[in-house]
């Protein structure tokens, strides 16, 4: 049976235990550098020992930081935003934060409430995906002038710091590479753009591509399917099954293009020979699915690193300084397009 202590351990006692004074705990603490290695090791023995966990919230009253940044993500749910937030962790642990992590599930006004959480427990800075929130939670940052950055958009007009791409050259990229393989034929998969403005850039972009092009896209060659690979599937199926079928799928991002690639092959469509499919992202696994997928390669462990980077920068910094940074785009051609067959 676990035995609990009745009181818990303070900084005393494990300078007791590890024989040193306790300025020398805590200069461990918050300057491991000023400590010898020596002496580190036998201070973090006695932590572990005694399990010995400081009190952050009491730091924070007094004017120290908590050593915490949060992160909104839209969704936890698959891999499209898993690279970036393990960027992001990693980079930010290097400079000795450490995140704590939520989801709003594409719900602005969840948004709105994670940001008050974390704003509760005292986080040094708060870092959101996208340029579109809430006017609360704009509101919320502005009044309790808390460190705020966009992550995974860039615009040079952001209101906050941002670091991303840029998602409306993301459509375009995609289009034009469509375009060029001769297809005027055109469907599209997106999510709901609401609360989503990484989508509602790429596909205005794709519109307006297409509209210089002299091309538009019927009502039945365009639909919604969220970024599910099941979903997006039942979508394509719909889709694929028109009595004017396109030549090509340009898909909201590469979930959804694997969903339309299983679809293409449920109907026994060949791709590419009969069918060109593109999505946007380059997520893990959007090189290994058979046949491999082309895409838009957004960097998203870059964009993780370098938001880590400049955000604690910004953070500690006595004059901090805004910053927009745009990370490169790169068209990935696979195996997944092609010239459009000649009819």
């Amino acid at each position: 049976m676990a035995i609990f202590q009745k009181g818990k351990v303070d900084i005393v006692a494990v300078a007791k235990a590890a024989k040193v004074s306790p300025s020398t705990v805590s200069r461990t603490f918050n300057h491991p550098d000023l400590v010898s290695p020596a002496t580190r090791k036998k201070i973090n023995k006695a932590v572990q020992r005694l399990g010995y966990i400081r009190n952050r919230a009491a730091q924070t009253m007094h004017g120290k930081r908590s050593g915490t940044i949060g992160l909104v993500v839209p969704t936890i749910n698959h891999a499209i935003f898993a690279e970036v937030i393990q960027a992001f962790s990693d980079s930010i642990d290097k400079a000795g934060f450490s995140l704590l992590l939520a989801s709003h599930g594409y719900d602005l006004d969840r948004e709105y409430a994670m940001v008050r959480k974390f704003l509760e427990h005292r986080v040094d800075g708060v870092a959101l995906v996208g340029l579109e929130h809430s006017e609360a939670t704009t509101r919320l940052i502005k009044q309790q002038k808390i460190p705020a950055l966009a992550i995974w958009n860039y615009s040079q007009d952001s209101v906050l710091p941002c670091v991303g791409a840029d998602n409306r050259l993301a459509g375009r990229l995609a289009t034009e590479h469509l375009l060029a393989m001769g297809h005027r034929d055109i469907g599209l998969i997106f999510p709901e753009t609401h609360g989503n403005d990484r989508a509602q850039h790429r596909l205005s972009a794709v519109h307006n591509a297409l509209d210089k092009q002299g091309i538009s896209v019927p009502d039945d060659h365009e639909t919604q399917a969220p970024y599910s690979v099941s979903q997006a599937k039942q979508a394509a199926l719909i889709l694929l099954t028109t009595q004017s079928r396109p030549t090509a799928l340009l898909c909201g991002n590469d979930v959804i293009a694997q969903g339309a690639l299983f679809a293409a092959q449920k109907l026994g469509l060949r791709v590419p020979e009969d069918l060109s499919i593109i999505g946007i992202g380059d997520f893990k696994g959007s090189a290994d699915v058979e046949p491999g997928l082309t895409t838009i390669r957004i960097p998203a462990e870059k964009i993780g690193t370098l938001a880590g980077e400049r955000f604690t920068d910004y953070i500690t910094s006595d004059s901090p300084e805004h910053f927009r940074l745009c990370c490169e785009l790169e068209c990935v051609v696979r195996q997944t397009t092609n010239l459009v067959a000649a009819s």
